[in-house]
């Protein structure tokens, strides 16, 4: 009994696990993703229900578990961020055993002080209805005792499972629970062929259908997301051009990814979109190259650097190629300047009723076009792997978003990343080994055109070299040899 009574005064005089917090006040409102249920909703076919789980906690390794990151559809819908948790959407109103009326229910992790003094603030059920403006919302304790009747839906929506759930013994309500508790409620067939279900369920199960009404939704921007994609934008922006600043031979691939994700930080930018890719000489040419380990970066190679600040969910995209001399040679600006271009005439043609197919051929001709004039290819229209991937994708709470992809249409977000990758041992010249150029921007399209958001990263050659003469804050930031360091 004196324990318990000095936990409990422990937790009263120190508020780690208060509902209110030091946080930023610009996150996106629960208005936002009410409106975003509601938009779901109405795409949702006659006599449905949509089934969203958050993503599982990935573990690392023994005891240590990888940063949390809530699945992007989630959040899109609820603002809700931690894990273990349900959500349902129906197309027509339910009556619960009291007579309440509601047509979504949300079940989340219950506070639990002493899981909290170790993983963090828990909002729990009131919080959610307080801050994320649920009516209906329990914790996950109380999903095993939801008794709608599945039976009546025509369609039950939702991703197929991955079966790559752990199960916590501590927890009876964790992610692996709640879906094994759906699975019997729907009658989900077991993969061996043995239903979870004592009674019988129709076959009204969906496992695809949600992809195609996400897509829709996702894929063009409300004017809240578009303001977190233009921070997000501006700061990988800054990224590029500090570095591009701070650039001297002799760096190491790890040094100017920690530049970019240092700047992102003093933004605020709380994640990284995508694992950073920063690959000198021959690493360019590996288009996920996210090693970065060379130690000793050489004065006469291309540096291309693939980066994305995550601010609140959401992520840019943006690569630049630079000389680590800060002087393109003329190989380099050859190479370069095909790319660029190729870039450019993709921009030409970049509004609402464009395809995507067709960007990709504007770049794809152009880059064709020039490895021949170079003879680097024998003509234009040889098949070559020198530009193997496409030119453009969504961008949004995924740094390849959802949205459909065949026309453009106003408030969509994409990039338009043309490359040239030229290995060692390619069947050409010897002076284009190891010369990998990709430039990717992005670009809002707007009703006539489109918004180029990261006009602020340097990008033209002319442009590239007069930052790479700029002065540094870091210039003067040189750290002891590890081992030297001086004794009291």
């Amino acid at each position: 009994m004196k324990h318990s009574f000095l936990i409990l005064a422990w937790l009263v005089a120190f508020p780690l696990f208060s509902q209110n917090s030091d946080l930023p006040t610009d996150f996106l409102t629960k208005d936002f993703h009410k409106d975003r249920r509601d938009k779901l909703r109405a795409k949702l076919p006659q006599n449905s229900v949509a089934v969203f789980f958050a993503n599982p906690v990935r573990n690392r390794a023994n005891d240590v578990d990888f940063v949390y990151h809530q699945d992007p559809d989630f959040f899109y819908l609820t603002g809700y961020k931690e894990p273990d948790a349900v959500l349902f959407v129906f197309k027509e109103k339910q009556t619960a055993n009291n007579g309440t009326q509601y047509n979504e229910i949300l079940f989340v992790q219950p506070r639990n002080e002493a899981r909290e003094q170790w993983t963090g603030r828990r909002l729990g059920e009131k919080g959610v209805k307080d801050l994320l403006g649920f009516e209906q919302a329990f914790n996950n304790t109380e999903f095993k005792r939801y008794d709608v009747n599945f039976s009546k839906f025509d369609k039950i929506l939702f991703y197929d499972f991955l079966n790559d759930v752990r199960n916590d013994p501590r927890d009876s309500s964790d992610l692996f629970d709640l879906q094994a508790q759906f699975k019997a409620k729907v009658n989900y067939p077991n993969k061996n062929g043995v239903t979870l279900a004592v009674e019988p369920i129709k076959n009204n199960l969906d496992m695809a259908g949600l992809d195609a009404i996400m897509d829709e939704l996702r894929g063009i921007k409300t004017p809240e997301e578009l303001s977190m994609v233009r921070k997000a934008v501006q700061i990988s922006c800054m990224g590029q051009l500090e570095v591009m600043k701070a650039m001297k031979p002799g760096m190491s691939e790890r040094e100017i990814q920690g530049i970019h994700e240092f700047v992102f930080k003093k933004y605020q930018a709380e994640d990284l979109g995508y694992p950073s890719i920063v690959g000198a000489g021959h690493n360019g040419c590996i288009l996920h190259y996210i090693d970065n380990y060379k130690p000793n970066i050489s004065t006469k190679e291309l540096i291309l650097m693939d980066l994305g600040a995550e601010f609140h969910g959401y992520t840019a995209d943006i690569t630049r190629t630079i000389p680590v001399n800060g002087k393109f040679s003329p190989e380099q600006k050859l190479i370069y300047e095909i790319v660029l271009k190729a870039q450019e005439e993709a921009m030409k043609i970049c509004k609402p009723g464009t395809t995507f197919r067709e960007l990709t051929a504007a770049t794809r001709v152009t880059v064709n076009k020039g490895l021949a004039e170079l003879g680097i290819i024998k003509n234009p229209d040889e098949k070559n792997t020198y530009y193997p991937h496409g030119c453009c994708h969504h961008i949004g709470l995924d740094v390849h978003d959802k949205g459909t992809y065949d026309k453009l249409q106003e408030n969509m977000i994409i990039t338009i990343e043309p490359g040239i990758y030229i290995p060692e041992g390619a069947p050409c010249d010897k002076k284009w080994w190891g010369i990998a150029v990709r430039i990717e921007d992005d670009y809002l399209i707007t009703k006539e055109g489109y918004d180029h958001l990261s006009i602020g990263a340097p990008r033209t050659v002319k442009d590239i070299e007069a930052a790479m003469k700029l002065p540094s804050a870091l210039d003067n930031f040189i750290l002891p040899e590890l081992g030297k360091e001086k004794k009291n």
